[in-house]
């Protein structure tokens, strides 16, 4: 049977491994990224939540024809998104949320056991302390 000790230490860890899960997500969170293209004629911003949060066009981009212009386009963003990904340090290991699960679990079982156990201890001892009158 685990004691109050060892049940207290693996809830703690299990919070500790939760929490890093839930962190705020400005945690997460990176400076809006711009790229140039173009010779500076194109502009695009990839903003904090990872979407294009803006573009910006000089008229004379578009003197260049639309197969070069989607093109400069398509590589610009895609330079956006690896600088975002970069940014964010995608190198961190995501906690393993089963076995979080997992663990939270079979202390839950583990204490509702005890619990019983307790339970019956204190109704044994009443029942021979009315027994006992």
């Amino acid at each position: 049977m685990f004691g109050e000790e060892a049940i207290a230490q693996q809830l703690a860890d299990a919070r500790a491994q939760l929490a890093s899960v839930a962190r705020t997500p400005e945690a997460n969170q990176v400076e809006p990224v711009t790229v140039e293209g173009a010779e500076g004629f194109l502009k695009v911003t990839i903003g904090v939540d990872g979407r294009v949060a803006g573009f910006e066009v000089d008229p004379r981009a578009m003197r260049v024809g639309s197969e070069v212009l989607f093109a400069e386009i398509k590589r610009m963003v895609n330079a956006g998104l690896d600088e975002r990904a970069a940014a964010m340090g995608a190198d961190e290991v995501p906690p393993d949320v089963d076995a979080i699960n997992e663990s939270v679990a079979a202390i839950q079982d583990r204490s509702l056991r005890q619990f019983q156990a307790m339970s019956a201890s204190v109704s044994e001892v009443l029942a021979k302390l009315h027994g006992g009158r």
